[in-house]
């Protein structure tokens, strides 16, 4: 299936035509966000499954500021409570969330969301610091999930992943690509980039620019926010 087109204008990140996310049926638009890594309550899981009982709300300084996603980006309302873990996928039949222990070991973790003038497209930043070890242990958690909900059906589309440069960024850095294919409309695709430094994970979720170029230079932005 081919991507949707779309097209970068004056520092917006916007679609184009038939490949438009304005476009997207609604229970689209709420899929990617479950596909994102947003979750339902899952039986059985305490919430030390999901992130450290004792963790603390981090600085926020590392965050995109939404001015350097694109002139027409702006924070949305401040989120209340921790970060969630951003490859949380409880809609994928293979997903458990206890089998990925790094998410209880963080230290802390910041968020913020943006949303374009028009409300046509969303993006989202977490920064979180890991205990000592386990931010690599948290990228190899990461790299199961995506082996096992490598794609994944919901309410009749079909969601996936696929690492585009598992060496991003001269190997600081992981880019996927994630994609909901519906047989009626056209497909939405969304952009991740995670970044490891230290025991510090900077992860950026994105709607698809239409451009590398775009993304590397968000991604190049979410590395220097890191000092």
């Amino acid at each position: 299936m081919s991507v949707s087109s779309s097209r970068t204008s004056r520092g917006r990140i916007r679609g184009r035509g038939r490949g438009s996310i304005a476009v997207v049926p609604a229970v689209l638009s709420a899929l990617l966000v479950m596909a994102a890594g947003c979750h339902r309550g899952e039986s059985g899981v305490g919430p030390d499954e999901r992130h450290t009982a004792n963790a603390e709300r981090g600085d926020p300084s590392p965050l995109l500021g939404a001015g350097e996603l694109g002139a027409d980006w702006h924070a949305d309302d401040a989120r209340t409570g921790l970060a969630s873990w951003p490859w949380e996928q409880d809609s994928c039949p293979n997903y458990k969330s206890s089998d990925y222990p790094a998410k209880s070991h963080r230290r802390a973790a910041v968020e913020r969301y943006y949303r374009l003038s028009d409300g046509s497209s969303s993006a989202h930043h977490v920064v979180e610091t890991y205990e000592p070890g386990w931010a690599e242990r948290n990228v190899d958690d990461v790299r199961r999930v995506l082996l096992r909900c490598a794609t994944y059906p919901v309410l009749g589309s079909q969601v996936s992943f696929d690492v585009v440069d598992p060496q991003y960024l001269e190997g600081t850095a992981m880019l996927v690509r994630g994609r909901i294919a519906r047989a009626d409309t056209p497909n939405t695709v969304t952009y991740f980039v995670m970044v490891k430094r230290g025991e510090t994970v900077s992860t950026v979720r994105l709607p698809d620019p239409g451009s590398r170029a775009v993304v590397d230079e968000i991604a190049a932005r979410a590395v220097a926010r890191l000092g």
